[in-house]
């Protein structure tokens, strides 16, 4: 699965509410437990992770906000690295150890990066959840400015804003998250078939070849340039 695109605003950095912060330690072995991890995973996060955080809860009782259905409550994961990189099986083993969705704000060496995927029920096992990529924030400074939470009317509307702040493509009017998810999905595709075709371009001694190419190559990034919008 790819790495995900890296937004450099700050609007995905909320600052959540003091009467929602949780701040309780989530043990390795928990996440294990509830997930099934096998050795691989366990190694990644022996080296890859200092610490979990259950830093907030977002909930009915917290911040007056009701559940929505696939969005009961919202939790916030404060993750210390040990590494500059992390590899996502980690991201997706704790969203599967935990039954809600998760905002995720990894450290490193004094930065910060949000980092979230569309997390939602199964539509035929409800106790299944259905994970999309990952979409992320670029490293910024721990002591960022940050943003207020925006405003909702259920925990539901709250979660889709978050997501919108960490979601590298604007959406269109009247646009579901879900269906946006997918046409971010999309884009990834194409750019891969962009890439694809530039590098065979670069590659193409016959000059036929080259046109033929370039002419493909046109018409992907103008399929990309419609998807993107």
């Amino acid at each position: 699965m790819s790495q995900p695109t890296r937004l450099e605003s700050n609007a995905a950095f909320i600052s959540y509410p003091k009467q929602a912060a949780f701040g309780r330690n989530l043990p390795k072995n928990k996440v294990y437990e509830h997930s099934g991890a096998n050795t691989r995973l366990k190694d990644l996060f022996v080296e890859q992770v200092e610490q979990i955080v259950w830093q907030y809860k977002l909930a009915p009782e917290t911040i007056n906000l009701p559940a929505k259905p696939g969005v009961p409550e919202l939790q916030v994961f404060a993750i210390q690295l040990k590494t500059s990189e992390l590899n996502l099986d980690v991201l997706r083993c704790i969203d599967g150890a935990v039954q809600f969705p998760i905002i995720f704000e990894l450290s490193f060496d004094g930065r910060t990066q949000v980092v979230a995927a569309y997390k939602r029920p199964n539509e035929s096992d409800a106790s299944r959840w259905v994970l999309s990529d990952y979409f992320a924030t670029a490293w910024l400074s721990s002591d960022i400015e940050r943003a207020a939470m925006p405003l909702a009317l259920d925990l539901g509307g709250l979660y889709e804003q978050v997501l919108h702040r960490l979601i590298p493509v604007p959406a269109r009017q009247q646009e579901s998250l879900i269906d946006l998810v997918a046409r971010v999905e999309q884009v990834t595709t194409k750019k891969r078939e962009v890439e694809k075709a530039a590098n065979k371009l670069a590659k193409a001694k016959q000059f036929n070849r080259k046109v033929e190419i370039n002419a493909s190559l046109r018409q992907l990034k103008a399929e990309l340039d419609q998807l993107s919008r």
